[in-house]
C-alpha cells in the first residue's frame, strides 16, 4: 500500500511550479504527480507529463487546441478554463498545488476547497479577490 500523497499542479509552467517539480523529484517515495496544467505552455506540459508519467493534462487557453500536437494527442489533453476546474477536483488528489497567475486561480481555488482537497496556495489574489469565500471553506475542511 502507498502512502504517497497525490498532488495536482496547476501552472506547471510558472516558478512555483517548477519548485514543486523540485520538490517531488526529491521527495518521489513521498509525493506523485497525477495532474497538472499550463496556460499556453503546451512543451512545458508534455516535457513534466513525459517525466512524471501524468495523464491527466489541462491547457488553459483553447486556442492552443488548434496546436498540431495538441491535435495528434487529443485523448490526452483538455482545453479551457472548465477544464482547470474539473483538474482542482481530480477524484484522486490528495494536494492541490494553485500556482496559477492573477484572478483565474480563484475558482480553482474554490472546486478545490469544495472537493475536500488540501490546498496548497500560491496564488495571493485568490484571497485578495475571494477570501471571504475561501478563508471559510477552508476553515471547514
Amino acid at each position: 500500500m502507498s502512502s504517497r500523497k497525490n498532488i495536482v499542479i496547476l501552472g506547471v509552467s510558472g516558478s512555483i511550479g517548477s519548485q514543486t517539480l523540485d520538490i517531488v523529484r526529491k521527495h518521489g517515495d513521498k509525493l506523485n504527480i497525477v495532474g497538472m496544467s499550463v496556460n499556453t505552455s503546451v512543451d512545458k506540459l508534455m516535457e513534466a507529463s513525459r517525466e512524471f508519467e501524468v495523464s491527466h493534462l489541462v491547457v488553459a487557453d483553447k486556442s492552443k487546441a488548434c496546436d498540431d500536437f495538441a491535435l495528434q494527442n487529443k485523448d490526452l489533453i483538455c482545453f479551457g478554463q472548465e477544464a482547470v476546474i474539473e483538474l482542482a477536483k481530480l477524484k484522486e488528489a490528495d494536494i492541490i498545488v494553485n500556482a496559477l497567475s492573477g484572478a483565474a486561480g480563484l475558482y480553482a481555488s474554490e472546486a478545490a476547497l469544495r472537493a475536500g482537497k488540501i490546498l496548497a496556495l500560491a496564488n495571493k489574489e485568490s484571497l485578495v479577490v475571494g477570501g471571504d469565500i475561501l478563508i471559510p471553506l477552508a476553515k471547514e475542511q
